[in-house]
C-alpha cells in the first residue's frame, strides 16, 4: 500500500469516529480525531489509561495549532518553528478540543510534527490528531512497530502501513510548559 493510501484510510476511519495506530515523529502513536470526545474515551478505554492524565495532540501547523489554543504566546510558537528536536508544549487554555484531552486545570498539551508521514496525516485530517504511546498504561512504550504488543494492534480499527519496517530508534518529544504570563517550565528534556 502506499502512502498516500494509507493516509486516506487512516483519515477516513478518524472521520467515522474510529481509533489509528499510526508512525509520528517520535514513536508509534494511538490517535483518533481530537475534538471527538467519543473517540478519545475508547483512546483511554483501550490503554486502560487514568483520567487523570492528559493527552498529547499533534497538528501540522503553528497557524492549526492557533485555531485550537488561546493566546499562545508568540515564543512559544517561535519555539515550535525553531525546535530541533520534536517539542510538545502545554498552553494554558484550549479550545475546541475533547475535554478530556485536557489537564484539569485546562491546559493542552500539543505539538507540530515535523515528520513527513505525521505531517501529512495531520495536514490532510485538517484538526488535530491524538498522538499517545502505543501502549497500555504503565507498560514500556514501543519505539517501532514490531515493539507493539498484539492487544494494541487489535483494539484499534486501522493500523497504518507506513515505516512499519524502521528499527527502534526514536524517543519521546521534550515537553515544555509555556503559561500566558511566560512562565516556563521543562517537564521532560
Amino acid at each position: 500500500m502506499d502512502t498516500t493510501e494509507d493516509i486516506k484510510n487512516a483519515v477516513e476511519t478518524m472521520k467515522n469516529g474510529g481509533i489509528i495506530l499510526y508512525p509520528t515523529d517520535t514513536i508509534w502513536g494511538i490517535g483518533c480525531d481530537a475534538t471527538n470526545s467519543i473517540a478519545v474515551e475508547k483512546i483511554y478505554k483501550l490503554k486502560k489509561r487514568s483520567s487523570l492524565k492528559a493527552m498529547i495532540c499533534l497538528v501540522d501547523s503553528v497557524e492549526r495549532l492557533c485555531r485550537y489554543v488561546r493566546n499562545a504566546p508568540e515564543v512559544a510558537l517561535d519555539i515550535m518553528r525553531l525546535a530541533q528536536k520534536p517539542t510538545t508544549i502545554i498552553f494554558d487554555e484550549a479550545s475546541g478540543i475533547a475535554e478530556r484531552l485536557k489537564a484539569e486545570d485546562g491546559s493542552l498539551a500539543i505539538r507540530v510534527t515535523k515528520e513527513e508521514f505525521s505531517k501529512e496525516l495531520c495536514y490532510r485530517f485538517q484538526k488535530p490528531i491524538v498522538s499517545t504511546s502505543a501502549n497500555i498504561s504503565g507498560e514500556k512504550a514501543a519505539s517501532c512497530f514490531i515493539e507493539i504488543s498484539p492487544e494494541v494492534i487489535n483494539s484499534v480499527d486501522y493500523v497504518c502501513y507506513s515505516r512499519r519496517d524502521e528499527k527502534p530508534s526514536s524517543s519521546a518529544s521534550s515537553v515544555i510548559k509555556i503559561s500566558e504570563n511566560l512562565e516556563i517550565t521543562v517537564i521532560r528534556e
